[in-house]
């Protein structure tokens, strides 16, 4: 029996997210041990941190701001909640909405679990409070799930380019505060496309088919 052509695209879905998650893994734990360890990019970091200090000072505030919603109660709780409603009610895509429920906990789990393991020291510069832990940088990871999730569930263009520069711009604004080094940055986004995929993974089929039912729909 010939299996229907939107059972056929779920199972091609699926396979692609397992395949592509255990090779984001290993790029994060390259880049772990490269982050952590003596290395020319550790000596990128300490020039990357004086740099940062005179680039752009105007963007400061904007940093200040990034530092507020990035995180914390902001990002942590509020950002994914209203999101989530957004999706729920407006786009109607409940499995949506769960999908970026439990990609940004997932998320914020594993950067906790990460900067627990490594607890490596912010640079001595940092003009904001934050937690233990520089490595990996939870805004980042945060920005990165977002942006992630966003391309997943609407594979746009502008949605790619729009979630590119959100992320990039959130990274910036964790070094131009002094809170992370740019290795942190750069781990924290590869922590938060691997979450994010695997979380994908696992919710490939209905979100698949919630996605075939909204084009029924019109």
């Amino acid at each position: 029996m010939r299996r229907p052509a939107g059972d056929h695209e779920i199972s091609i879905g699926l396979r692609m997210a397992i395949i592509g998650v255990p090779l984001l893994l290993v790029v994060i734990v390259i880049g772990i041990g490269v982050a952590t360890t003596e290395s020319d990019l550790i000596d990128l970091d300490g020039w990357w941190n004086s740099y940062v200090t005179g680039f752009l000072p105007g963007f400061r505030d904007l940093s200040f701001f990034m530092n507020t919603v990035g995180a914390g109660v902001v990002g942590t709780y509020i950002v994914p909640l209203v999101a989530a409603a957004l999706l729920l009610l407006v786009a109607r895509r409940p499995w949506g909405a769960a999908f970026f429920l439990a990609a940004s906990i997932v998320g914020a789990l594993t950067v906790q679990l990460l900067k627990g393991i490594f607890s490596r020291v912010r640079p001595e510069e940092m003009l904001v409070i934050s937690d233990h832990g520089s490595y990996p940088s939870g805004h980042t990871a945060n920005a990165a799930v977002i942006a992630t999730v966003a391309v997943i569930l609407f594979p746009r263009v502008w949605v790619a380019l729009a979630g590119l520069a959100w992320t990039g711009l959130m990274a910036f604004s964790r070094t131009q505060v002094h809170a992370h080094w740019l290795s942190d940055t750069m781990g924290g986004i590869i922590v938060g496309i691997a979450t994010t995929l695997i979380v994908a993974a696992v919710m490939t089929v209905p979100l698949t088919r919630e996605r075939e039912k909204r084009r029924s729909l019109g």
